[in-house]
């Protein structure tokens, strides 16, 4: 992480849009960027002394970010809490864009419920519970919908005491998605953000089968657009080790 730190969401937007995805708080079991290293630097560790104005900023900032259509959120890369650029989106999106775009999908009775509860527009995450029933069944409902995409935040509502509710909503409802799907861009998206990558690394950050990884980072290499080593792959900018 080099440059000036994010200090606005006018920042922090441009920062999402040139990596193309960002976790929203770094962990040691993924390498990847985050939002906090962009507003901190790399050797802060977050929630240390509490929440500062630098938590509380970030905090913010994913709500803001998707509520404003500037960057979706969800726990998405590596099934993390991560934001996505509108580009690199549209091109993971595999629906029309439509509301009913979860019915194709491979999930279970509860994401579908919640899925149809936001056909009619976004609603607080403490009534989506309420309608589910279980709070580990909706919990597993709506991560699914953020893997695969259909769902993301929208803000936040208020309440008279305790802590606010999320605002969940469908992801064609905030981002212009449908009919867009570019597997390839997508690859090169993350290649070019990480650098050096495997296979694995792919299919864990986005979720795809190890063998659409390979193929996909084997089209990289075959139309020139970034080279192997044998083991890894590599954008064009990164020297092969000798």
């Amino acid at each position: 992480m080099t440059g000036r730190r994010v200090k606005s969401i006018e920042r922090a937007t441009l920062f999402v849009d040139d990596v193309g995805f960002a976790l929203l708080f770094p962990t040691q079991r993924l390498v990847a960027p985050s939002l906090w290293e962009a507003v901190t630097g790399e050797d802060t560790e977050p929630f240390d002394a509490g929440m500062g104005k630098d938590e509380q900023k970030v905090w913010t900032w994913k709500d803001e970010l998707p509520r404003r259509g500037l960057a979706w959120y969800g726990a998405f890369i590596a099934a993390r809490s991560s934001f996505l650029s509108p580009a690199l989106l549209a091109a993971l999106y595999r629906g029309k864009g439509t509301v009913d775009d979860h019915e194709s999908l491979p999930l279970s009775p509860a994401a579908h419920e919640i899925a149809r509860a936001l056909a009619g527009g976004p609603a607080p995450s403490a009534f989506l519970r309420t309608l589910i029933g279980d709070r580990n069944r909706y919990q597993r409902g709506v991560a699914a919908l953020q893997r695969q995409l259909v769902v993301t935040t929208a803000g936040v509502q208020e309440h008279q005491t305790g802590w606010p509710s999320a605002l969940l909503d469908l992801t064609y409802r905030r981002f212009d998605v449908g009919g867009g799907c570019d597997p390839g861009f997508a690859t090169e998206c993350f290649i070019d953000t990480m650098l050096e990558v495997t296979p694995a690394d792919l299919t864990r950050a986005f979720g795809w089968p190890l063998a659409t990884a390979r193929a996909q980072l084997a089209e990289l290499v075959d139309t020139g657009r970034a080279r192997s080593d044998g083991i890894s792959y590599l954008t064009r900018d990164v020297r092969i080790k000798s």
